[in-house]
């Protein structure tokens, strides 16, 4: 089967070679001019050039997604959410890679959230027709944008969410000028959080504006954000008194679809969620939509925390027997040895989040102990130095020492806590898992996709 157009121009389109994290020599022979990329591969190719992080054919630091793991969660997610018999639309901002919204949508998601107007533009270039967008759309330039979208394809499903009547105005104005209608969600929000209406009266403040543009806005349902709480108890409320507004709207024909949207889930909470959107047959009276998005590739840190109080709490997950596995790491050289109990690793604040959390060593690897074979060759001063050869090697990378630890990091450096007697030399590489992917994709133009021996299988670009 041939592929949509969309699919087929992102795979055609060249490598951009002016970054990080790539091969060199394999990809640059017989070129024209290596440098600037002219003549490069297609995305398609990148899989055929025999690019290999352990034989050291890819440049470091590199962000690497593994193939195996990254199936792994879109099924494990896609299974989770059946089993409730909700939706999923997962937050594409995490990756902001269409390649990987793709792969989301044939795995079975109803479709892509997303939190501003450049981000729906960049995913409906790439094809993806439905979208939430779990923010309010403010200003002329973004409601242009969308516009423009709608105008470009009737069939876009696009709805943003509202939480004060001045937005409403403006939206309201906006499109009836430009003949259009727009979706939108009325937002929920708790005191102390972030955006959306606090009380009764800024609800119905909202609703009461939203009816006065009937021909150009269009309330097709609510939405919540329940990540700003932190106690289960304070969101399992929160959701509960969103539901029954939400039931309370639709009572008195509020909404402009027979069936509404009821939509929340980031991706620490969505198993209550699911439990509480789905309880007192509320999933027969909307379309309850999750959107957690870092599931993708999960992490190390706040989403394997999020992951194990799951696992020991949501019976469906129990019953599945399976979980989430991080799927994203970033590779790089041990750069410099400077002093006992210190290791500089070539991998910063550009690389990798730090917010939540310092980039953990998974993985130790000696690329020169590839190979038994070696070669001798003569040093400038004369001595004889001994160089590893690149034939095949069965070694593979070894669990790195739980006593490694990043323990601050520049932009460009790490720096590592290790024992004094440490077998670590310089040139050794090292896989890092990371905790909050959204801001290691953020930092990368292009990620590797590998198999489990770490030979690249693909390419996959971001559009932040």
């Amino acid at each position: 089967m041939a592929e949509p157009h969309f699919q087929a121009a992102f795979h055609a389109e060249p490598l951009q070679r002016l970054t990080k994290g790539l091969g060199q020599d394999r990809a640059c022979a017989g070129l024209a001019n290596p440098v600037s990329g002219e003549g490069s591969v297609a995305l398609r190719e990148v899989a055929g050039l025999g690019w290999d992080i352990l034989r050291e054919d890819v440049s470091l630091p590199v962000a690497v997604l593994r193939e195996a793991r990254i199936e792994h969660n879109l099924l494990w997610m896609q299974a989770f959410i059946d089993r409730y018999g909700v939706k999923l639309a997962p937050h594409g901002k995490t990756t902001m890679s269409p390649a990987l919204f793709q792969r989301q949508l044939d795995h079975g998601a109803w479709g892509i959230t997303l939190a501003t107007a450049p981000q729906v533009q960049a995913a409906f270039a790439y094809g993806v027709r439905r979208v939430l967008m779990a923010n309010q759309l403010v200003g002329r330039g973004n409601m242009a944008i969308i516009a423009a979208l709608q105008k470009a394809d009737a069939a876009f499903e696009f709805a943003c969410i509202v939480d004060s009547v001045a937005n409403v105005r403006a939206l309201g104005a906006y499109f009836l000028a430009c003949g259009q209608r727009l979706r939108v969600l009325i937002e929920y929000g708790v005191p102390g959080g972030r955006t959306g209406v606090r009380d009764e009266a800024q609800e119905q403040a909202v609703l009461d504006a939203i009816r006065q543009w009937p021909t150009s806005l269009a309330l097709v349902g609510v939405e919540l954000y329940e990540g700003v709480l932190k106690e289960e108890a304070d969101i399992r409320a929160f959701l509960r008194r969103v539901r029954a507004s939400a039931a309370r709207i639709g009572a008195e024909g509020g909404f402009a679809q027979p069936v509404p949207i009821l939509t929340g889930a980031g991706s620490a909470w969505y198993d209550v969620v699911a439990e509480e959107f789905t309880s007192n047959d509320a999933s027969h009276a909307f379309d309850v939509i999750l959107r957690p998005g870092c599931y993708l590739t999960h992490d190390v840190g706040a989403y394997r925390e999020a992951n194990d109080r799951i696992q020991a709490n949501n019976p469906v997950a129990r019953e599945m027997q399976r979980s989430l596995l991080p799927a994203l790491q970033v590779w790089a050289y041990v750069q410099s040895l400077p002093e006992p109990g210190k290791a500089i690793i070539a991998l910063g604040k550009r690389d990798a989040a730090f917010d939540a959390g310092f980039p953990e060593a998974s993985l130790h690897f000696r690329p020169s102990a590839q190979s038994d074979a070696s070669v001798d060759a003569k040093s400038d001063a004369g001595a004889t130095v001994t160089l590893a050869s690149n034939s095949p090697s069965p070694r593979t990378p070894q669990a790195a020492s739980p006593e490694w630890r990043i323990t601050a990091m520049m932009d460009q450096h790490a720096f590592m806590s290790i024992p004094e007697v440490t077998d670590l030399q310089v040139g050794d590489m090292i896989a890092f898992d990371i905790s909050h992917p959204c801001l290691t994709f953020d930092k990368w133009r292009q990620l590797l996709l590998v198999d489990e021996a770490y030979r690249v299988t693909g390419i996959v670009s971001t559009f932040f």
